[in-house]
């Protein structure tokens, strides 16, 4: 047997007042079929007209809910209804009910997310700006207290961060100089100015190849290494444990990473380009016959002393600006390990991006300075 459909009448009474009459089977498989019910109970006047419930044999929720909203999600001042169904409606008068999200045009969305974006990089911006005061306050303390100066931690930093990188560094240069020099010498054939390749090896290497290539391996190996340190520190809490002692974390945290990276990055950057000339020197030799004796008296006329102080200059910035955004996304790390890995990998990619910034900077600032 088959449900009784619902069922929507008018009744006149006695006193020239309508009354409307549900009955039936009222849930929601059955509503389906029958859509124009809500449109007729929301076209009768609510408080002008009896309603009769009485007669509904089944009544779920999502039917009560229908019948709620069509009331104006109040109920009749004249209401009759069995008290089992008079549970459901005051379910729906104890909870309100969640109105559903406007859907936002691609326009807005993509404003919204702009106006994100740019605030939360303002706000670390200013954090940014904020550690390095932070810096320099301690160093100006330092000055005034040289017995305070963390020689071990700066001294484990430079260790960590520049001797144990001196292998991949080398490696790494080495590779880069053979392919610069095999590729440039494809193309100095067809002019026949095999020559030039110790102009273009000199300069390309000591100028830029070799300090950018230096901080991109100290961004990903050595500053990733710092943040995850600060997080592991946030997540046992050991920084509160430096708090609690009075011990202060820029002090004993970021001013020996900012110093140690500060001073070995340059010498990291003369070690790469070293390693990357010696790799230079050895496909030119195999691919153009040219002798390491040759290479090595032309490099000093072709490439003029400035650049190697331009590249030092710029090594230098790249490892304080490597340590202070290593520092601050360590100290933004949340006490658990999604959070270590997220910031993390911000670190990386930050550092890695500031890096090729600063080194746009000062190719534009320096362009006509230190060329032959």
């Amino acid at each position: 047997m088959t449900d009784p459909a619902p069922k929507l009448s008018i009744v006149e009474l006695e006193h020239s007042q309508a009354c409307v009459k549900l009955s039936g089977c009222w849930y929601l498989r059955n509503l389906i079929t029958a859509p124009e019910l809500s449109r007729k109970i929301s076209s009768y006047p609510i408080k002008e007209v009896e309603w009769d419930m009485s007669a509904i044999e089944v009544l779920d929720s999502g039917s009560a809910l229908i019948l709620w909203k069509a009331w104006g999600k109040s109920l009749p001042p004249v209401l009759k209804m069995k008290p089992e169904h008079q549970r459901l409606f005051e379910r729906w008068q104890a909870q309100s009910i969640p109105e559903a999200a406007p859907v936002s045009s691609k326009a807005s969305l993509v404003v919204k997310y702009t106006y994100e974006f740019i605030t939360i990089f303002w706000a670390q911006f200013l954090e940014l700006i904020a550690l390095l005061g932070q810096l320099i306050l301690d160093i100006g303390y330092l000055m005034l207290h040289p017995g305070d100066i963390p020689w071990s931690e700066i001294s484990i930093t430079i260790y960590e961060s520049g001797v144990r990188a001196l292998g991949i560094t080398a490696l790494v240069g080495f590779l880069i100089g053979i392919v610069l020099s095999y590729l440039s010498a494809l193309q100095l054939k067809i002019f026949g100015a095999e020559v030039y390749i110790i102009n273009i090896l000199g300069l390309s290497i000591i100028r830029e190849l070799g300090p950018l290539l230096a901080a991109i391996l100290v961004a990903g190996r050595s500053g990733s290494a710092m943040t995850a340190q600060i997080g592991i520190m946030r997540v046992t809490e050991e920084l509160d444990a430096l708090s609690a002692m009075g011990i202060s974390h820029s002090l004993r945290l970021i001013l020996p990473k900012v110093l140690a990276l500060t001073v070995i990055l340059p010498l990291l950057s003369v070690w790469t380009s070293a390693m990357a000339l010696v790799g230079g020197m050895f496909s030119a030799q195999s691919t153009l016959d040219i002798s390491y004796q040759q290479f090595f008296l032309k490099i000093p006329d072709v490439v003029p002393l400035f650049n190697v102080f331009i590249g030092l200059g710029k090594s230098a910035v790249f490892g304080l600006m490597i340590a202070l955004i290593a520092c601050h996304f360590g100290f933004r790390i949340k006490p658990n390990t999604e959070s270590l890995g997220n910031e993390t990998t911000n670190s990386v990619v930050a550092a890695i991006t500031v890096v090729i910034m600063v080194d746009a900077v000062f190719a534009i600032l320096f362009m006509g300075v230190g060329m032959p």
